[in-house]
């Protein structure tokens, strides 16, 4: 499948260039615009792997489009300019941008700095999806201990026991733990005294 790009750049003849050669890469261009303003609704809309984005355009200058993108993690994103000063580099990095491009810039420039941009998106992606799993474990935990922790102070019962309980409970009932120990802390569970 042909990696999907959304090109934002004010120039149209930049913009035209652009096009013809990430068609002729086997790119798919899927949106284009030469406002900043509009690029991340585009975006929204086409839901490319990547964004070639102009610093320099009306309306929003790429810059704050690639926070946001970035924020969103909607896609990877290339920036592209006409500027090479060293704090322009540094704002387009720390806005998110993966890979830069100089203009005027050469076709033999333009794969390599999407390769690379594509390759840390996925990078990005990847450890943003396993902060997201540890996030969802540790809470998990927390749960589980809070409902381990009411049914020793409410009932008496050893840190084991209540333990051995939820896990026991879960399995029946084919369930996660964290939604056995939900039930326990909103009342509507208890194990059976006797």
């Amino acid at each position: 499948m042909p990696l999907r790009v959304v090109i934002a750049e004010d120039e149209a003849i930049i913009r035209m260039d652009l096009r013809e050669t990430l068609q002729e890469e086997g790119y798919e261009v899927v949106g284009e615009t030469g406002r900043g303003d509009t690029v991340v609704e585009i975006i929204r809309e086409t839901t490319p792997d990547l964004a070639i984005l102009d610093i320099k355009m009306p309306g929003a200058d790429g810059l704050s489009a690639a926070r946001i993108i970035n924020n969103e993690r909607l896609c990877g994103v290339l920036m592209l300019t006409a500027f090479s000063q060293r704090e322009v580099v540094e704002e387009a990095r720390d806005a998110g941008a993966l890979a830069f491009l100089v203009k005027p810039f050469q076709k033999s420039d333009l794969v390599p700095a999407i390769e690379v941009a594509m390759g840390r998106f996925r990078e990005l992606k990847s450890l943003a999806g396993d902060v997201d799993a540890l996030g969802d474990q540790l809470e998990s935990r927390k749960i589980v201990d809070r409902a381990k922790g009411t049914l020793m102070d409410e009932l008496s019962i050893p840190e084991s026991e209540a333990f051995a309980f939820i896990q026991k409970t879960a399995m029946s009932e084919r369930t996660r733990m964290r939604d056995v120990a939900d039930r326990i802390l909103d009342g509507s569970l208890r194990p059976e005294q006797g």
